[in-house]
C-alpha cells in the first residue's frame, strides 16, 4: 500500500473537469458534479480525500462481525 500521496496525472485531472462542464452545461448543476469540479482544482483537496480514505481503511477490524449490534466482537 502506498504511503505517500502521489497526484493524479494533470491529463486525467483536466480531462475528468471537462467532463463536469459538459455535464453542467448539459444537465444543470447538482452537488455531486460540484464536488468533484472541486477535487479536480485542489491539489490539498485531493490530497486530503486520498489520506481519508487511507485512514477509513485502517479503522477496519477484521476481526469484528459489523453486522452484530453495537459491534461487539
Amino acid at each position: 500500500m502506498n504511503k505517500q500521496y502521489v497526484d493524479y496525472p494533470a491529463s486525467e485531472i483536466k480531462a475528468k473537469l471537462q467532463q463536469c462542464l459538459d455535464y453542467e452545461a448539459k444537465y444543470g448543476a447538482i452537488p455531486q458534479v460540484t464536488a468533484v469540479k472541486k477535487w479536480c482544482n485542489s491539489y490539498e483537496y485531493r490530497k486530503n480525500e486520498w489520506q481519508w480514505r487511507q485512514n477509513v481503511a485502517k479503522s477496519i477490524n477484521f476481526n469484528t462481525n459489523y453486522n452484530k449490534p453495537y459491534y461487539n466482537g
